[in-house]
C-alpha cells in the first residue's frame, strides 16, 4: 500500500534572533506569504516564521502583539515534568491509544515480541539477557507495527471519502509536529508518539495531512475541508497542543 523515508529539503533561510521580555524569538525569514508562530517543545522554544521581504520593525510589533499568548504557552512547557527515560522493567507505565497500561516483563527463549492483556497490561516476552537498548529496539518496532496497522485502516477510509492519494505514508519520531506532508512527492509522515494517543487524534492527523493534498495552506479554504470531513477537529487539535509528542 505505501512504502512505510527521511525528508530532506534545501531552502534559502535568514536566522536571527529578537529577545522580547526576556523571551528569546528565533526568526526564520523564508519564501513564505503568511506569518506562523510557533512555541516549541520540549523547552518552550518560540519561533515565528516570517516573509522574507518583512522588515524587522514589522517582525518585533507582530510578535508583541503576540505576547501574552506567547508567555502562556512557553510557561505551559515549562511548569511540564520532565520525561523520565523508559527502563523497560516491570511495573513501569507506558501510553497505548490513549490509555495507560503497566509494563510486565516476561522472561522467554523465544522469539520477543509484546501482547496486550486485559487492557492493563502489555506483556513483554524477552530473553533474560536482553539489555536495555535492545528492548528499547524491540518495543519501538512493536509501536511502529501497530501504528501501521491503524494507519492502513484510516489511509484506505479517507483517501476513498477525501477523493485524494498519497503516495508514501512514512513513520518517524519528531520532536515538534505530529504529521507533516510533502506536497510534490505526495508523502506523508506521522509521528510514532501517536500510536501512545487516543485513536481519534491519529485519525485527525491522517485527514489534516490528507487536506493537504488538495489546499497545501492552513488558510479558509483548508478550514473549510477539515470542518466537512472533521468537524470535531479542533478539539482534537487542542487535546494534541495539550500533549507534547514526547510525553509518556
Amino acid at each position: 500500500m505505501f512504502g512505510f523515508l527521511r525528508k530532506k529539503f534545501d531552502k534559502t533561510v535568514i536566522k536571527s534572533e529578537i529577545i522580547i521580555a526576556n523571551i528569546v524569538v528565533v526568526v526564520v525569514k523564508k519564501d513564505i506569504k503568511n506569518l506562523h508562530l510557533n512555541v516549541l517543545p520540549p523547552d518552550g522554544r518560540v519561533r515565528v516564521s516570517v516573509p522574507i521581504r518583512m522588515d524587522d520593525d514589522s517582525v518585533r510589533l507582530f510578535i508583541i502583539s503576540k505576547l501574552q499568548w506567547i508567555q502562556k504557552h512557553v510557561n505551559k512547557f515549562r511548569e511540564q515534568p520532565i520525561d523520565v527515560p523508559r527502563r523497560y522493567i516491570t511495573g513501569e507505565s507506558h501510553y497505548y491509544k490513549g490509555e495507560k497500561y503497566l509494563l510486565n516483563i516476561i522472561e522467554y527463549d523465544g522469539k520477543p515480541h509484546i501482547a496486550i492483556n486485559n487492557k492493563k497490561y502489555i506483556d513483554f516476552y524477552v530473553k533474560q539477557s536482553a539489555g536495555l537498548e535492545q528492548k528499547k529496539k524491540i518495543f519501538s518496532h512493536w509501536q511502529r507495527e501497530e501504528l501501521i496497522k491503524e494507519l492502513s485502516i484510516f489511509f484506505i477510509k479517507w483517501q476513498k471519502i477525501m477523493g485524494v492519494t498519497a503516495n508514501e505514508c512514512r513513520i518517524k519520531q519528531m520532536k515538534t509536529k505530529w504529521g507533516t506532508c510533502n506536497i510534490r512527492a505526495r508523502r506523508i509522515w506521522i509521528n510514532l508518539e501517536l500510536i501512545k494517543k487516543p485513536v481519534y487524534c491519529l485519525e485527525y492527523i491522517v485527514i489534516h495531512e490528507l487536506a493537504h493534498l488538495i489546499e497545501k495552506n492552513h488558510n479558509k479554504k483548508f478550514v473549510a475541508i477539515m470542518d466537512k470531513f472533521s468537524p470535531q477537529w479542533r478539539s482534537y487539535k487542542k487535546e494534541l497542543n495539550n500533549l507534547l509528542p514526547s510525553d509518556n
